[in-house]
């Protein structure tokens, strides 16, 4: 089979994390306009090339303070640092519908190797609409993405002490990420 060409549509596609916060519970965000691209061989899986960039400047997390404190250089720096980016270099299929991703992140001009476990979630031709019209049927597949990873080798080592020796937050921050790729027309 020949290489097809993916977009992210980004209304559709997201990126959360999950830190926890004063030892007790969990704090999530939401990072909503994350932009990427896929190409794929469906008989050559592991030789996919994947990009992505999402938009640090627009963290959500619910409370307006906190998204503030993120924002700053104290977390994200997005004054000097608006936006992250993955480059996937090597897919490993563990089974039909689970892959491992490998890639270089870059957060807060800070680049490291991180593994996201994939799950393809399936493909459906859907209607497109623009201008009011439905173009369609665009074919649509959807991937899930989880890691865990250290927040301190991204250069994001804010934080404070609270009782009994206890931290504000944890240095372990999972993500999530949900992608909904379109095929480019030709693609």
């Amino acid at each position: 089979m020949a290489t097809t060409k993916w977009f992210f549509e980004p209304s559709h596609t997201g990126a959360e994390f999950r830190a926890r916060h004063m030892m007790v519970a969990h704090v999530r965000g939401q990072l909503k306009n994350v932009q990427g691209s896929l190409e794929v061989d469906p008989d050559e899986p592991e030789k996919a090339r994947i990009t992505a960039t999402v938009d640090a400047t627009g963290v959500y997390t619910g409370q307006p303070q906190r998204d503030a404190h993120l924002r700053s250089a104290d977390f994200f720096d997005v004054d000097n640092h608006p936006t992250w980016t993955f480059t996937g270099s090597r897919i490993h299929q563990a089974s039909g519908t689970e892959f491992e991703v490998t890639g270089d992140l870059t957060v807060r001009g800070v680049t490291r190797p991180v593994t996201f476990q994939v799950t393809y979630l399936g493909q459906w031709d859907t209607p497109w609409w623009e201008d009011g019209k439905d173009l369609g049927p665009r074919r649509r597949a959807g991937f899930s993405a989880t890691a865990r990873l250290n927040r301190h080798d991204f250069g994001v080592s804010w934080n404070d002490v609270v009782d009994r020796g206890g931290v504000v937050v944890s240095d372990m921050i999972d993500v999530l990420v949900d992608v909904e790729a379109v095929l480019e027309p030709g693609g």
